[in-house]
């Protein structure tokens, strides 16, 4: 089951049901072995010893628990090397965020009880950590150490104010996870209620492909299997919405990874079966409001398309699962005379030629040679074939659903120019003009007015804008980078490498001209005569 799990998650077979993205899914990490251990985030799990929490299924998700247990829990932040000799502690031991080892302030034994507090609130046992700080709050009275006494009074009253949530349904396991279903298609959704103590002490939902011609159990199943699989430890119990035909091994399975008992069960009654109604009613909520839809006749219309794209052009990209940076692409114009003010049509033919370049010449290769080139491959190519038609992340080897070119008529006429003389004019081409927001097409004289309130309208206005962000911001670092380089070009005296130094040490212009002269005297390689010839240029 282990080695099923992990191959799913290697090779993404796409008759699989499969988490999207799940190797990318963030957890807490707390490194318990290190002298002195830190709350971290982390996207790989790794049998190194460490503690791990999640997954949680967004950045922000984790995020927002990491500052809370950041503000419950007075462990450091800073990655720096303690050695407990510094002078003095930073502005976190002053708000109280850090009982300061770097000082001496506290100590191994003292830190150590803070993580391990740390580590029983982010398991949900949060009244055992409440009852611990109340013994230390009670010993602190008692050894007249009443500041000490209001600051642990003030952690307890935080901390219970967090875990003030309602109780949920009377059972029996303190720590149960709820698992619900929605389908819709080939997209689903599961919503994860995690019990602790009999309390709610959190939710996460995660997107799941693949589901379509499978039946529900067989989705949970498969998901169970993949949300285990990591270093992530399974509750007492876990609670279904359907009978899996797989349950005994799966069972066998959670409790060798627990070390204790662990029971999977669909219940038909009672409080349990009203959790699991709950999670069930969350995940249609969720995948309700959070699909993006192209919507049968009018979507196959707008997007020119005969069903949903699951790949746009990674130079172009921010998909329906959200956005693939890896995939990303910048093309810097290389062969377009701007002497007379910027050339679009020739920009964008440029770009075309240089992105499908390599795809066109496979094609007329092949066909050169005798042999029928499919528009789409009917099959997954193999590891080694993919390896070879990808160099960078499925860059150049990928062939997308749907190009975008952000114009009318005239950017999309270059762009299939373009692509019809490179043999990739099957591919679907739009364009979206931005005053209007109309879709124009290849073959169709009209563009189409699409409806603003329209799901297929606001994908394509997300695709469009990422582009021109991603660009603009770009630029602008290319700008920032010629103006400091064109400034301090100038100045007598300041050769690559000072100003080599002088960026890494300040990192922009501005910063440098805020600079105090005795700091940029020390600057490796600057003197004070020339820092301050330097700040008077400036």
């Amino acid at each position: 089951m282990h080695l099923e799990a992990t191959l799913v998650k290697r090779h993404q077979p796409f008759f699989n049901v499969r988490l999207k993205d799940d190797k990318h899914y963030p957890y807490l990490k707390i490194d318990v072995d290190a002298p002195w251990p830190r709350v971290t985030i982390t996207r790989r799990v790794a049998k190194d010893g460490g503690r791990y929490f999640g997954p949680y299924a967004s950045a922000k998700s984790v995020r927002t628990t990491l500052d809370l247990v950041k503000k419950l829990f007075p462990w450091r932040s800073c990655d720096k090397e303690i050695t407990g000799s510094d002078p003095r502690p930073c502005l976190e031991y002053y708000i109280r965020r850090c009982i300061a080892p770097c000082t001496s302030f506290c100590t191994p034994d003292e830190y150590k009880e803070v993580i391990d507090q740390t580590m029983l609130f982010l398991d949900g046992k949060s009244e055992t950590v409440v009852k611990q700080l109340k013994t230390s709050m009670t010993d602190a009275a008692e050894e007249l150490n009443f500041e000490r006494a209001a600051q642990l009074r003030d952690q307890i009253t935080a901390v219970e104010r967090v875990t003030e949530t309602q109780l949920t349904a009377d059972t029996s396991a303190a720590e149960i996870d709820v698992f619900g279903l929605a389908v819709d298609g080939d997209e689903a959704v599961v919503q994860v209620l995690f019990i602790r103590g009999q309390k709610m002490a959190g939710s996460d939902h995660f997107n799941v492909a693949g589901v379509k011609d499978e039946s529900s159990a067989a989705v949970v199943s498969s998901f169970l299997r993949q949300h285990y699989e990591g270093a992530l430890q399974p509750p007492k119990l876990v609670l279904i919405p359907d009978e899996i035909e797989d349950l005994d091994l799966l069972q066998s399975w959670l409790t060798e990874k627990r070390g204790t008992k662990v029971e999977v069960r669909h219940p038909q009654r009672g409080d349990k079966r009203r959790l699991v109604a709950m999670a069930t009613e969350n995940a249609s909520e969720t995948l309700a409001m959070s699909r993006v839809r192209w919507m049968a006749d009018r979507g196959r219309t707008d997007a020119a398309l005969t069903e949903a794209p699951t790949s746009s052009p990674p130079w172009l990209s921010s998909s329906t699962v959200g956005r693939q940076r890896a995939r990303y692409r910048r093309f810097r114009i290389k062969t377009v005379d701007t002497t007379d003010g910027p050339n679009d049509f020739a920009s964008m033919a440029e770009v075309i030629q240089r992105r499908f370049k390599r795809l066109g010449e496979e094609r007329r290769a092949e066909r050169a040679k005798g042999f029928d080139v499919p528009d789409q491959p009917d099959s997954p190519a193999t590891e080694d074939e993919e390896r070879d038609a990808q160099p960078e992340s499925e860059g150049w080897g990928a062939i997308p659903d749907l190009v975008i070119v952000d114009g009318g008529r005239g950017q999309v006429s270059a762009a299939h120019d373009v692509m019809r003389n490179l043999a990739v004019d099957d591919i679907p081409l739009a364009g979206l003009a931005k005053r209007e927001e109309l879709l124009y097409q290849v073959d169709s004289a009209d563009p189409v007015r699409l409806d603003r309130r329209s799901q297929g309208l606001y994908l394509v206005q997300r695709i469009r804008d990422e582009a021109h962000r991603f660009a603009i911001s770009y630029h602008r670092r290319l700008r920032a980078r010629q103006t400091s380089q064109s400034t301090l070009d100038r100045i007598k005296g300041i050769g690559p490498r000072r100003k080599k130094a002088l960026l890494r040490k300040f990192g922009s212009l501005q910063a440098l001209r805020d600079a105090d002269v005795t700091d940029i005297a020390a600057t490796p390689g600057m003197t004070q005569r020339l820092a301050e010839q330097l700040k008077l240029e400036l």
